[in-house]
């Protein structure tokens, strides 16, 4: 049984708002978490009739609330990644990101420089759109903090972009009837999809904005 495999236990037996902000905290650092597997069994509690979000008490399940504080979560794993980077630098996390803990993470010095490298090619915007891309979602932060990005786009990008990928899930996990396994197998062809009707919605944007200067 894995690490993560006794977390899911876990929380399936504690399953409340301060659980949820505490695993997406974890979700959106550097420690590898999916957040498939926090938000959309959550919201599959929530369209039960006369669920509760744990054994221990009788909390009201609101989906919205289960988003927001998933998103809270989110944003406090991002400005944690933000501030190690301000104040460590880019070569102590370099060489973190290739040691035997660093590789125990997932991270890499390769994974760093391709979440740099799409930073420097979107700017700022990445924080947003980097929500929605695997392998990006939770290390964009740190190129930001490197670039000391101003912090109030950054938490506007990060509480957008997490905020909208946080509704996907809980939409996942009212459709999906609980298959967990189902939703982490296309977790990555979900990502695709989001970015896809992204891109879609941003060139439309775009496209209005040039022809009304037209």
């Amino acid at each position: 049984m894995t690490i993560i495999d006794n977390i899911i236990t876990w929380y399936s037996a504690h399953m409340n708002y301060a659980s949820i902000t505490a695993l997406m905290t974890i979700e959106s650092s550097f420690i590898p978490f999916p957040s498939e597997v926090v938000i959309p069994p959550a919201a599959f509690v929530a369209g039960q009739p006369e669920s509760v979000l744990c054994t221990t008490g009788n909390y009201p399940v609101d989906v919205l609330l289960i988003v927001l504080f998933g998103t809270i979560g989110a944003m406090l794993g991002a400005i944690i990644n933000y501030y190690l980077s301000v104040w460590l630098g880019r070569p102590i996390i370099y060489k973190f990101a290739d040691s035997k803990l660093g590789h125990l993470c997932l991270l890499s010095g390769d994974k760093i420089a391709q979440a740099e490298t799409y930073f420097r090619d979107h700017g700022n915007m990445s924080t947003f759109i980097g929500r929605f891309i695997p392998g990006i979602r939770q290390l964009i932060s740190i190129p930001a903090g490197l670039a000391r990005m101003k912090m109030g786009p950054f938490l506007l990008y990060t509480f957008l972009g997490a905020f909208i990928w946080n509704m996907v899930l809980a939409l996942v996990g009212y459709l999906a009837a609980g298959q967990m396994e189902t939703i982490k197998a296309y977790s990555h062809e979900l990502s695709v999809a989001i970015l896809i009707l992204l891109g879609i919605a941003v060139t439309v944007f775009i496209i209005k904005k040039v022809a009304t200067k037209k």
